[in-house]
C-alpha cells in the first residue's frame, strides 16, 4: 500500500467538520445516563446505535459486549494494515452524567451552538472525545481507502459509574482489548490552545465521621456547656484537618523542582479560574502560597464535606444532639495510598476528643487509586510530532485534580504499553455540571491531531 497523504486526509475531515458536529448532536439527544436504572434501556439504545455505525463504517465484527448485570460495552476492529503495524486501542466512553435539578440554560439533551461551543449533556465528556477519532478514522478511510495502522474500538457503557465492571470485560473479553499502544480520550486541555498529555490523577478515598456523647436529645438551656454537643465537637475536630486557607493542610507531597518550575506554564490564571470554576463576583481564588495552582489541583490532596446530619432549618430545635456524622471525600495526591489516609485521619481525629465524646471513622465504598505516569519512547515522540502539526505545539504534560477509574485500571492492566491520555475538554468545559460544552476550535484541532497521531505511530515498529 502506497503511503497515505495525511495532509489530504486531515483536509477531508476539516472539510466534512460539520458533518462530524451533526453526528455528534445525533448521539447526545439520547440520555444514556448510567446511574439512573431508568435509563439503562438508553445506554443499550446508544451502544447498538454505535455499533452499527461502526459497522457501517468498515469496523469489522462491529459488536455490543455485554455481561451479566453490567451495562453495555461497544466493540470494533479494523485489522488490515497488516501484522507489520502496529496495533492501536482507542477508549471511549458513551454514558452521561446526570442532569437532574441542575440550572441549564439550554435543553442538556439537545445539542446547542453558541459562538464557538456546542452545548448538552456528554458534549465533551466523552462523546467529543470518542467521536474526534471516528471523524479521523472516516477520513482516512474515503482518503486513502484504508488505515495506516491497525485499530481496536472500545466504547465503554459505564465510566460515569466508575466503571465497575470494565475488568470483567477485559478478562472475559481479552482480544478486544489486545494492543500495542493505547489512547485513552476522555481528559483535558489545560486551553483551548494548548493540548494536554494527562500523566496523573488523584485518588479518591471517602470516609464517614461520626460522634456521639448522650444517649438522645437533651435540653441545650439545662446542659449546653457542662456536657459535650456533638455538632461543634464534629466541626471542631474537621477543623484539624484544615490550614488558614481551609485546604487540607496536611500530608502535602513533595514534588521535583523542575516539575514544579514547568507548572507555572500552565495557563491557570486567576480570571481562568474564576471563568472556569465559576466563582461569585468579589470571590478570590485560593492564595497559591508559593507553589503553582497545577500544584495544588493535580499533585497535592484536597478535602470536601460530601454530606452531613446537622438538622437543616425544617428541623431545628434547641437541643443537644445525640449523634452526628459527617461524610468526607479525600482526594489522594499522586502516590498516596486509602490505607496511609485512613491511618493519619484515625490518629488526628480519634484522640483527644473534647469530653471524651465517642468518634467513629468508617471507610466508604467508591474509592479509587491515583496514577502517576511517566511518557517515554517513540510513541510520545510520535504524540508530540502529530500535535505540532494540528495545534502548532506539542502536548503539554498535565495532571487531573479528580479520579478517572478506568484509567488507574488501564495503568494496572496495560502499563507496559504506551498509554496516550488525551481528550476534547477544556477549563470551561464545565463536564458534571450545568451548561456542559464543547469548544469547537479545539474539536477541529483534536479531529485533525488523531489524523496525523494514526500515521505518526504507524511508522513505528510493533
Amino acid at each position: 500500500m502506497s503511503r497515505p497523504d495525511s495532509a489530504a486526509v486531515a483536509a477531508h475531515a476539516d472539510a466534512r467538520f460539520d458533518a462530524t458536529v451533526a453526528r455528534l448532536a445525533d448521539y447526545l439527544t439520547i440520555p444514556a445516563i448510567s446511574s439512573d436504572p431508568a435509563h439503562a434501556a438508553d445506554v443499550a439504545r446508544l451502544a447498538d446505535k454505535i455499533a452499527a455505525d461502526l459497522g457501517a463504517l468498515g469496523f469489522s465484527n462491529a459488536r455490543v459486549l455485554q455481561l451479566p448485570d453490567a451495562l453495555p460495552t461497544v466493540a470494533a476492529e479494523r485489522l488490515n494494515a497488516g501484522p507489520d503495524r502496529p496495533t492501536l486501542l482507542i477508549y471511549g466512553h458513551l454514558d452521561l452524567q446526570p442532569v437532574k435539578g441542575e440550572p441549564w440554560s439550554t435543553e442538556p439533551h439537545v445539542a446547542t451552538i453558541k459562538g464557538d461551543r456546542l452545548y448538552a449533556r456528554g458534549a465533551a465528556d466523552d462523546m467529543g472525545g470518542w467521536v474526534s477519532h471516528l471523524a479521523a478514522l472516516e477520513s482516512w478511510l474515503e482518503v486513502a481507502g484504508e488505515l495506516p495502522l491497525n485499530v481496536k474500538l472500545i466504547i465503554e457503557g459505564e465510566e460515569e459509574i466508575g466503571s465497575p465492571n470494565l475488568e470483567r470485560y477485559m478478562d472475559a473479553f481479552p482480544e478486544a482489548f489486545a494492543a500495542d499502544v493505547m489512547v485513552l480520550t476522555d481528559c483535558e486541555n489545560p486551553s483551548t490552545e494548548i493540548p494536554g498529555l494527562t500523566v496523573s490523577l488523584r485518588g479518591l478515598a471517602e470516609f464517614e465521621l461520626t460522634v456521639e456523647a448522650i444517649a438522645a436529645d437533651a435540653h441545650s438551656g439545662l446542659w449546653g456547656n457542662v456536657v459535650p454537643d456533638v455538632s461543634t465537637t464534629l466541626v471542631k475536630l474537621v477543623n484539624r484537618l484544615l490550614d488558614d486557607d481551609t485546604r487540607f493542610g496536611h500530608l502535602r507531597q513533595e514534588v521535583p523542582e523542575d516539575w514544579r518550575q514547568a507548572a507555572y506554564d500552565v495557563p491557570l490564571t486567576p480570571e481562568v479560574i474564576r471563568k472556569g470554576a465559576r466563582l461569585l463576583d468579589g470571590v478570590e481564588p485560593l492564595p497559591a502560597r508559593g507553589r503553582p495552582p497545577a500544584e495544588w489541583l493535580w499533585r497535592q490532596p484536597a478535602v470536601t464535606i460530601l454530606s452531613t446530619t446537622l438538622p437543616t432549618p425544617d428541623r431545628q430545635k434547641n437541643a443537644l444532639r445525640a449523634k452526628a456524622s459527617m461524610t468526607l471525600s479525600i482526594r489522594l495526591a499522586p502516590g498516596q495510598t486509602h490505607a496511609q489516609m485512613q491511618a493519619f485521619l484515625e490518629e488526628t481525629l480519634l484522640a483527644d476528643v473534647p469530653g471524651h465524646a465517642r468518634v467513629t471513622l468508617k471507610a466508604r465504598p467508591g474509592s479509587a487509586s491515583s496514577w502517576l505516569y511517566t511518557p517515554r519512547g517513540p510513541a510520545f515522540e510520535a504524540a508530540d510530532r502529530a500535535y505540532t502539526k494540528a495545534w502548532g505545539r506539542p502536548l503539554l504534560q498535565i495532571g487531573v485534580g479528580g479520579s478517572i477509574p478506568f484509567v488507574a485500571l488501564f495503568g494496572r492492566r496495560y502499563g507496559d504499553l504506551p498509554l496516550i491520555l488525551n481528550g476534547v475538554m477544556d477549563p470551561e468545559t464545565g463536564a458534571h455540571g450545568p451548561d456542559e460544552s464543547l469548544h469547537l476550535g479545539a474539536f477541529r484541532k483534536a479531529i485533525a491531531a488523531n489524523v496525523f497521531l494514526y500515521e505518526e505511530l504507524a511508522a513505528l515498529p510493533r
